[in-house]
């Protein structure tokens, strides 16, 4: 008897991550709990350096500003709720001091700019084909950083303005990287503050537009998360309180599926071994002195 739907899975055969790869990831908070677990394995990776991304726009404005050393000048940034802020980046930025603020900013166009020369594999997880353009500047924005809604006009981008926005992207990093293999996914989370059909019609453009642009024989591919959280677990068991983010299960789930396409199997065998290691560190001792333990 089945009890699941499989969604069938091709591993890769060329360009597997190792423990010799460079990633850099970034795009909406699904590609944080990816990153995590890199980082829990040790590989080599560099996580949203400018905080979470969730739309196509805001992460071609990243890519475009780090690839040409675009750095963030004093009119890119405002004063609101007694912090600093700017709307092409996360609130994680914001600070109390503008001039920390601008600083922090510069060190992060440096450092992407530098891994998108240097990654072997790009992973960008995409949310939501809403955006907010702030209406004074007639831009489409980041993050609102909670001002209020009347300063914006709420869009969906169309297929084809996700699909623009994504060749963009790939031609940019490819013009000074070519040799990077980039990798799509769509982030499983539910932004049902937009509407139950809003989420849907959102997501239908995300899927649609990734697989216009995705090439394996250019080494752009497409990964399903959503697709796996959607068919393989369509289950509440596997979302957390607020029945919106895919629980832990669950994203273990997914990460297993993503480590058996795409990481190599020498990388993990050395995974079992960094896991054991992680275990051990979090183990709490019973006695630290003794001949075990040392």
């Amino acid at each position: 008897m089945k009890l699941q739907t499989k969604i069938p899975l091709t591993r890769q055969p060329h360009n597997l991550i190792d423990y010799k790869s460079k990633l850099l990831l970034i795009g909406s908070c699904f590609v944080e709990n990816i990153g995590d677990k890199l980082a829990y394995y040790k590989f080599q990776n560099t996580l949203n350096p400018i905080g979470i991304l969730f739309q196509p726009i805001a992460i071609e404005k990243l890519i475009t500003r780090a690839i040409n050393k675009d750095f963030f000048t004093e009119e890119d940034v405002f004063f609101y709720n007694e912090q600093w802020h700017c709307y092409d980046v996360h609130s994680c930025l914001s600070n109390a001091s503008k001039e920390k603020l601008l600083e922090d900013l510069k060190k992060s166009v440096i450092q992407t700019h530098q891994q998108i020369l240097e990654s072997s594999h790009l992973i960008i997880t995409l949310g939501t084909s809403w955006v907010y353009r702030l209406i004074a500047s007639d831009a489409i924005v980041a993050n609102c950083h909670k001002k209020p809604q009347k300063q914006f006009l709420k869009e969906l981008l169309t297929v084809d303005e996700v699909s623009e926005s994504l060749s963009v992207i790939i031609a940019l990093v490819k013009s000074v990287n070519p040799n990077t293999t980039i990798i799509f996914t769509v982030s499983p989370v539910r932004h049902l503050k937009d509407g139950f059909v809003e989420n849907t019609q959102s997501k239908s453009h995300l899927i649609s537009a990734i697989h216009q642009v995705v090439k394996p024989r250019k080494n752009i591919f497409y990964f399903p998360s959503y697709e796996l959280m959607m068919d393989e677990l369509r289950d509440y068991r596997f979302y957390k309180d607020d029945m919106i983010h895919p629980n832990q299960l669950a994203v273990n789930y997914i990460w297993d599926k993503f480590k058996n396409v795409w990481i190599s199997d020498e990388s993990q065998t050395i995974m079992d071994g960094v896991d054991e290691i992680q275990k051990g560190l979090t183990h709490k001792l019973f006695n630290p002195k003794s001949e075990q333990y040392q």
